[in-house]
């Protein structure tokens, strides 16, 4: 009996052991993960564990059979993915992929959580890494992801779904085609700020590749959901909202016409003076892809009263801020005379012009000069308004600018024939008669001059007091030309004696006539 009882204790003892033995095991394991996960965060730590193979010693963990080592398994490979492609693509090739998509399906919330995570980090990097994803069967389970009940697992599913749609149509229809678009809508529709963010967000990657991919966002109800929440107070859930709606409106007058029937007009123009500036960014936006396409879209944005807004948006505004409010002034003022009027009357001359003279990047610049062409070629009274903002010179300075690139030179060009050409109030066309103007900005300046000149007897003599008659004469122009046909016809409303008289080619006898006159006696 006693040496019974000896081999029981010995036994219980040699139990013991190996459970501590297994326990410190777990505990290294343990350790190992977390510590890999926290290295991973430090940019400088990361080619170090690289090196050391960290990769090849995470895969196995992920099918530990303790549920927090899996997890951090997970954590510390969406890490170390997140860093830079390189990474990314080594999950790829160490066949990560798979386990963690099984894994979806198998493993608890924590879990998804995490493997989204890493799904999403490899996708982030390019559409190769993104199709690999799509490729191991993951958008399938990140769809079922988004019928879970807790919020966490569907905003990482969700986010995981963007970022693999974001890159191109085909993996977003590939998103798309297995139901995502419903389940997304679903999400915009929960309580949880957070997934109304990300499921906005995943909509708007979606919708922005093609017509069809907008539609079948519409087709899920996606307008009805997200145009209520332009008013909500959460800044970073109305950027998505409006970025969301304008990626829909840009494709067609259609998708455009469905936005603004979710009654966006004209709450959406109190965001233009939103304190976020992204929020602001976002409705000018949506606010240009809706006006771009037909008149009647753009009346009714005036009616609404989103001219005004959008004035003040440009006034406020700099850098490319800036851009989605210049532009859409221009669409505005492209399709009639009286929705030209409309941003006249509403000062928008004045911050077009500002932001012609005064940003520093040319595209900005070039859309300024778009967008006032588009106001001032339609009448003489729009041509005068502009001009009377003194907008013509700096068309011509950023022309003859020789930093300016190629599109700017090509729009000021543009932008000062069109206003030129209409306009008839000759002292604003002055400025830009100088003898080193380019002679392809002069022939419409001084074919201006030659239609108004010989039935305007007052602006004949204006023209010859403020010195225009002898600076037409030091222009050289080619023979034949436009340019020299518009100086001959403005030359033949004077008298020769007149003419000669400015003409610096010509000997002037005037004072040869002084030196001989004789008063009478």
């Amino acid at each position: 009996k006693l040496q019974f009882l000896y081999f029981i204790g010995e036994a219980e003892k040699m139990t013991r052991q190996m459970m501590q033995e297994f326990e410190e095991y777990q505990r290294a394991r343990v350790k190992f993960v977390q510590t890999a996960a926290e290295l991973a965060t430090r940019p400088q730590q990361i080619v170090a564990l690289q090196s050391a193979g960290v990769m090849a010693l995470l895969r196995p963990l992920l099918l530990d059979n303790v549920e927090s080592i899996q997890q951090s398994a997970a954590l510390a490979l969406g890490r170390l993915a997140s860093y830079n492609d390189e990474l990314a693509e080594q999950v790829v090739q160490q066949d990560i992929l798979q386990q963690l998509v099984y894994s979806l399906s198998e493993q608890n919330r924590y879990y998804k959580k995490s493997a989204a995570f890493v799904l999403r980090s490899v996708a982030k990097h390019s559409p190769q890494l993104a199709q690999a994803v799509v490729d191991a069967g993951a958008v399938d389970q990140l769809v079922g992801c988004l019928e879970e009940f807790d919020p966490g697992v569907k905003e990482g599913a969700a986010w995981a779904l963007g970022y693999i749609a974001r890159h191109n149509g085909d993996l977003a229809q590939a998103v798309v085609d297995n139901g995502a678009t419903h389940y997304l809508v679903l999400c915009v529709q929960e309580p949880e700020l957070t997934l109304k963010r990300i499921a906005a967000s995943t909509l708007s990657d979606i919708a922005k590749h093609s017509p069809e991919l907008a539609q079948v966002v519409v087709d899920s109800g996606a307008i009805n959901h997200l145009a209520p929440l332009i008013t909500s107070s959460d800044a970073k859930l109305k950027r998505q909202v409006c970025q969301c709606l304008a990626q829909i409106a840009k494709h067609s007058v259609e998708l455009a016409e469905l936005v603004v029937e979710g009654e966006i007009f004209p709450k959406i123009f109190s965001l233009l003076k939103d304190l976020d500036d992204v929020v602001r960014k976002n409705a000018a936006t949506c606010i240009r892809e809706v006006a771009k396409h037909t008149p009647e879209l753009a009346q009714l944005i005036v009616n609404a009263g989103g001219v005004g807004a959008l004035v003040d948006y440009v006034q406020e505004t700099t850098g490319n801020a800036r851009l989605p409010g210049i532009m859409t002034l221009g669409y505005i003022s492209a399709f009639s005379d009286t929705l030209a009027l409309a941003v006249v009357v509403s000062r928008g001359i004045t911050p077009l012009g500002h932001a012609l003279e005064k940003e520093t990047e040319d595209h900005l610049r070039a859309a300024a000069a778009w967008s006032l062409g588009q106001i001032g070629r339609h009448t003489p009274e729009h041509a005068k308004s502009v001009a009377d903002c003194n907008i013509l010179p700096k068309l011509l300075d950023a022309y003859l600018d020789k930093d300016s690139s190629d599109d700017l030179k090509l729009k000021a060009k543009r932008s000062l024939k069109s206003i030129v050409m209409k306009c008839v109030h000759l002292p604003a066309l002055e400025p830009l008669l100088h003898h080193n103007a380019p002679q392809n900005i002069l022939k419409y300046v001084c074919g201006q001059f030659a239609k108004i000149l010989p039935n305007d007897i007052g602006a004949k003599r204006e023209f010859v007091a403020n010195r225009g008659l002898a600076t037409l004469q030091k222009i050289k122009a080619e023979p034949g030309s436009k340019l020299s046909e518009a100086i001959q016809l403005i030359n033949k409303c004077y008298p020769p004696e007149i003419v000669d008289y400015f003409d610096p080619s010509t000997p002037n006898t005037f004072l040869d006539k002084i030196d001989t006159y004789q008063a009478a006696s």
